[in-house]
């Protein structure tokens, strides 16, 4: 039995007194039994296989395995059920490691949580999820964290930028959903971001929206600069903008008959000043910039339960890779963020 198993063992008898569940655990500790809970999809028949590897450096070669891809420029679709729970009332954590030993370029390394009415062997990329968490990257333009979720069956992205690690070292994923419609994404046991669901996600139409009834008034002089009536152009002002080069001579051989009367070429106006406009000078009659007034939206609803799913049952990695190489391991599905982070302190 490994060090992180006793350390959960001894951690969860503990939280068993604060009504702590561990709804998932995998760390590949039993060899090939791991196939037993993983079912490949049969969807298509060309995924990629995922392989138990240490991969190509570790700290321990039988503590640090876990499933690594192992073909390059496939998609794989590979998936872990457990008994069916309910997150209400109470927080939903979800954690696991990636390792891009391949410096990827472009490939997913997250997970997606389905309910349990998943049929695993015809599981893809169009399957209903609950939520997808994890790193993606592909070229220098997109290295986020995910962070998706699927509300009254929509998948919703967050609107905030999560950078995700791009090396080839370990990193641990933690996502944490509070009861109180609230979030919480950690990297490595240190927050990256936190919010609330409703204002980071566009899960709810806005509580506010612009009074179809209100307009600007016709009078209403929202110009903050106007020209001054008292500025006046100058009388020199108007020079042309090009005039005949005053130095140019008529060439010896220049024939009029020929050639046609014979004009200097035109330069730039050294005394030309450009259009004349008036100097701006503060509007008497500004009344500053209008504002459309706003009144609550109909159509807004609050929902004190964004946060909560009637079925998970089911972790699933459902990605593509350009490029293969990446180690998933330290699956934990919990309600104790305190858990999670004694194992984030451990595995980090």
């Amino acid at each position: 039995m490994t060090a992180l198993s006793l350390l959960l063992m001894a951690v969860s008898a503990v939280s068993a007194l604060a009504d702590s569940n561990i709804y998932m655990r995998e760390q590949f500790e039993d060899g090939d039994a791991w196939n037993s809970r993983w079912v490949e999809s049969k969807h298509k028949s060309d995924y990629g296989q995922l392989v138990l590897t240490a991969g190509k450096f570790y700290g321990d070669a039988e503590q640090d395995k876990g499933l690594q891809t192992s073909q390059d420029a496939r998609f794989y679709a590979s998936s872990s059920r457990f008994d069916d729970f309910s997150n209400k009332d109470e927080p939903l954590v979800i954690q696991f490691s990636v390792k891009h030993e391949q410096s990827i370029d472009c490939g997913g390394g997250y997970i997606k949580l389905f309910p349990s009415s998943l049929n695993q062997e015809e599981m893809h990329g169009d399957s209903v999820y609950n939520l997808m968490f994890g790193p993606d990257i592909c070229g220098p333009g997109t290295k986020k964290v995910h962070v998706i979720f699927n509300y009254q069956g929509k998948n919703h992205l967050i609107n905030k930028d999560i950078r995700c690690k791009d090396d080839e070292y370990s990193h641990l994923y933690t996502l944490i959903l509070n009861p109180d419609n609230t979030y919480e994404v950690k990297i490595d046991n240190k927050k990256v971001e936190s919010g609330s669901l409703e204002e980071d996600w566009d899960v709810l139409p806005p509580k506010k929206v612009k009074d179809p009834e209100a307009k600007k008034p016709e009078d209403w002089d929202d110009q903050e600069k106007v020209p001054d009536p008292e500025d006046q152009k100058p009388e020199d002002w108007d020079k042309a903008e090009n005039i005949p080069d005053p130095d140019a001579k008529k060439p010896e051989d220049w024939d009029e008959e020929m050639d046609g009367e014979w004009e200097p070429p035109m330069v730039a106006n050294p005394e030309y000043k450009g259009e004349w406009n008036p100097k701006e000078i503060t509007n008497p009659a500004y009344k500053g910039k209008w504002v459309h007034p706003e009144v609550d939206n109909p159509e807004y609803t609050a929902d004190s339960e964004i946060y909560k799913y009637d079925s998970i049952g089911v972790i699933g990695l459902d990605l593509w890779q350009v490029k293969s190489g990446t180690i998933f391991d330290n699956f934990l599905i919990t309600n104790d963020p305190k858990l999670a982070e004694e194992v984030e302190r451990h595995v980090g």
